[in-house]
C-alpha cells in the first residue's frame, strides 16, 4: 500500500516495523536449527548430509519450546531492567524541575501543549551532544539529553530536540527499537554460545573420528552450512536493526517541526550536533536509539541513521528553513555573552517565537499530522 502524507507514512512504518521484528523473532530458530546441526555433525560425522540434517530438523522440534521460553524470558528481564541498565552505561540519572528547571520546563510545556503524559527527564553527565528516548510504556517513556547538549543548544534547538524524541515516543519508534535490541541480543548470545561449544567440541572431541571418516560423511559439509546460517542470521539482525533506526529518523525531525512549528531550530539542533554525539562508554545498542549515531559502518550498511546533511535537506524541502550549513560551536564563555533576541521596542524578549509560545500557525491541510490538534 503506497503512503500519501506525513501520518500514513508513520502508520506505514509501523507495519513495516512489525514484520521487521518478527523476522528477527525467527531469526531465534535459525540459529537454534544451526547449533542443532552443528552438534548432529560433531556427533555423527561419517553419517551422511541428509542424515544429519534430519537429525538436526527433529533436534530443533524438540529444542524450540526451550529457546521460545529462554527468548521470552530475556524479554521480560529487560522490560523490567532495560532502563537501569542503559543508566549504567551512561551515567544518566533522573531529575526534578528544581534540579533542571529550563530543561525540565521546555519538555513539560511540550507535553502540555499536546496533552500527553510528560516521560521522566534523565540528565547524562557527557560532554558529547546527544539525546535519545527509551521505555516500552507510558509509565516507562524516558527522555535523556546530555550535558553537552544542554549547554551547546540555546532553548529554541532544545526544544526541536525534545520534540524529537516525543516524536519517537509518539510514534511506538522507542518501543519497538527496544525490542529490537532486545531480541538482537538474544541472537547475538546464542550466536556466540554456539560458536564457544563448537570450538570446545572440536578440540576435546576431534580425535575420536579420523578426518577420513569425516570427509566420507557429511559432517564437513553440514559444519559449513550451520556456520553460515549464524553468520546469516547475526548479519541480517544488525541490518534490520539499523533499517529500524534510519526509516524512523526522518519521520521525528518531521514530527518535531510539526510539535514546534520551527524548522529553523531543528536543523541548527542537527548542525550543532552533527559529528559531537559520540557517548564514549555507549554501546552500538544505545547510540542506535541516539538523535544522531557518529558511528559509521562499510558502505553505510552498518549506519544506524541518515546523514545530517541529508535529515537537514529533507527538512529544507518540505518544512522551509534556512540551512546554514556545517556549524562551529562557541566557547561557553562566547556563548554567556550572546544577547537574547529583542523585540520591536528594542527590549529584550522574553519568550521569542518557538514551539507552542509561538504564534498559532497558518492554515493547515485537512490530513492530521502524528499530533493531532492543539489542545485548547
Amino acid at each position: 500500500m503506497a503512503a500519501y502524507g506525513l501520518y500514513t507514512h508513520i502508520q506505514s512504518n509501523k507495519r513495516r516495523s512489525v514484520a521487521l521484528l518478527i523476522g528477527l523473532f525467527i531469526l531465534v530458530y535459525v540459529l537454534v536449527f544451526a547449533g542443532a546441526l552443528l552438534a548432529e555433525a560433531l556427533s555423527y560425522g561419517n553419517a551422511p548430509l541428509e542424515y544429519l540434517i534430519s537429525a538436526a530438523e527433529y533436534d530443533f522440534i524438540k529444542a524450540a519450546p526451550f529457546a521460545t521460553i529462554g527468548t521470552v524470558i530475556w524479554i521480560w528481564i529487560a522490560y523490567r531492567f532495560h532502563q537501569s541498565m542503559i543508566d549504567a552505561v551512561t551515567g544518566a540519572e533522573p531529575v526534578t524541575r528544581q534540579q533542571e528547571p529550563r530543561v525540565y520546563n521546555l519538555l513539560e510545556n511540550l507535553c502540555v501543549s499536546r496533552g500527553i503524559t510528560m516521560p521522566t527527564l534523565r540528565i547524562a553527565d557527557d560532554e558529547a551532544l546527544n539525546a535519545f528516548a527509551t521505555g516500552l510504556n507510558q509509565k516507562q517513556y524516558s527522555i535523556t539529553v546530555t550535558r553537552g547538549l544542554t549547554e551547546a543548544l540555546n532553548d529554541q534547538e532544545l526544544e526541536a530536540v525534545l520534540g524529537h524524541e516525543l516524536t519517537h515516543i509518539r510514534n511506538g519508534d522507542v518501543r519497538m527499537l527496544v525490542i529490537a535490541v532486545v531480541i538482537a541480543g538474544v541472537i547475538s548470545f546464542f550466536g556466540e554460545m554456539i560458536f564457544r561449544l563448537f570450538f570446545q567440541a572440536s578440540f576435546y572431541g576431534g580425535s575420536r573420528r579420523s578426518s577420513s571418516d569425516d570427509r566420507k560423511g557429511g559432517a564437513g559439509a553440514a559444519i559449513v552450512i550451520a556456520i553460515a546460517l549464524i553468520v546469516v542470521a547475526w548479519v541480517l539482525s544488525i541490518v534490520i536493526r539499523f533499517a529500524l533506526s534510519r526509516r524512523r529518523e526522518y519521520l521525528a525531525d518531521a514530527g518535531s517541526v510539526e510539535l514546534t512549528k520551527n524548522p529553523d531550530a531543528m536543523i541548527t539542533a542537527l548542525r550543532k550536533i552533527e559529528g559531537r554525539g559520540e557517548l564514549a562508554r555507549a554501546n552500538s545498542a544505545v547510540m542506535e536509539m541516539c538523535i544522531d549515531n557518529p558511528r559509521e559502518g562499510f558502505s553505510n550498511i552498518f549506519d544506524s541513521h541518515p546523514p545530517i546533511d541529508a535529515r537537514v535537506d529533507a527538512i529544507v524541502k518540505f518544512a522551509g528553513g534556512h540551512d546554514p550549513g556545517p556549524l562551529a560551536l562557541a566557547a561557553p564563555e562566547e556563548q554567556a555573552q550572546i544577547p537574547p533576541p529583542q523585540g520591536p521596542s528594542g527590549e529584550p524578549e522574553q519568550n521569542p517565537p518557538s514551539g507552542p509560545w509561538g504564534p498559532e500557525p497558518g492554515p493547515t491541510s485537512a490530513e492530521p499530522g502524528p499530533w493531532g490538534p492543539h489542545k485548547s
